[in-house]
């Protein structure tokens, strides 16, 4: 099936107030071309370079997800144009951030990642850490910011009781937030779900799921 097709295909089972966002990492510009003009205006990017590059290729009304594990040294790389960073699990990269944020005079929306698989290579914060980060009077004071959810990846087995549960801890994770706010934290977001597991994430929650290989196709690794 072509991109388009595959495209359609996940936008209809997936409900109208769930963001999909195509993941395009490793993928040509071709690639996101076809599912732009089957208009897919959302994609997401696990290396800043590569982000970085196809912005400067790529139509302009696109919005750019960073979706990997963040680097602190390469935020400067997209502060001027991405739109939303998934995997924000540091106090330090949040001031990062803000930093970059303020050098372009915007404010960057972030997710924060939290760690709900049981897997030692997930990277993610524990939710006590969550809470002393929306605690601290140092958090409140950056302006530049602004946390919309959280994100979270279920453990890769083949088990959908253990991805199911490790969604619902999510949730519930989320739902006690939502009694948190301030001018840089407004929950809205839930972030979780990937190809193999999307539809399972919607039933406990999910408000954006990011699928790549059910839309573009097996990644290339080389």
């Amino acid at each position: 099936m072509s991109i388009s097709k595959n495209l359609q295909k996940i936008k209809n089972s997936i409900p109208k107030n769930v963001t999909l966002v195509a993941v395009s990492k490793t993928k040509p510009i071709t690639a996101i071309i076809e599912a732009y003009k089957a208009g897919q205006k959302t994609f997401g990017e696990n290396k800043i370079q590569e982000m970085a590059q196809k912005y400067q290729e790529l139509p302009k009304d696109i919005e750019w997800h960073m979706i990997g594990h963040l680097q602190r040294n390469k935020v400067k790389y997209m502060a001027s144009f991405v739109s939303l960073i998934h995997g924000v699990d540091s106090f330090k990269t949040l001031k990062e951030i803000n930093k970059q944020a303020i050098k372009h005079n915007r404010i960057i929306n972030c997710l924060l990642q939290v760690k709900i698989a049981k897997e030692d290579t997930k990277f993610g914060l524990a939710y006590d850490d969550v809470l002393q980060i929306l605690n601290a009077q140092e958090f409140l004071n950056l302006k530049n910011i602004q946390i919309i959810g959280l994100m979270g990846m279920a453990s890769f087995v083949e088990d959908k009781t253990i991805i199911r549960n490790e969604f619902k801890t999510l949730k519930i994770y989320f739902d006690r937030l939502k009694n948190y706010s301030s001018d840089n934290f407004k929950p809205t977001t839930i972030s979780m779900g990937m190809s193999g597991d999307y539809q399972i994430a919607i039933e406990e929650g999910s408000t954006m799921v990011r699928v790549g290989s059910a839309i573009f196709g097996e990644r290339n690794y080389n």
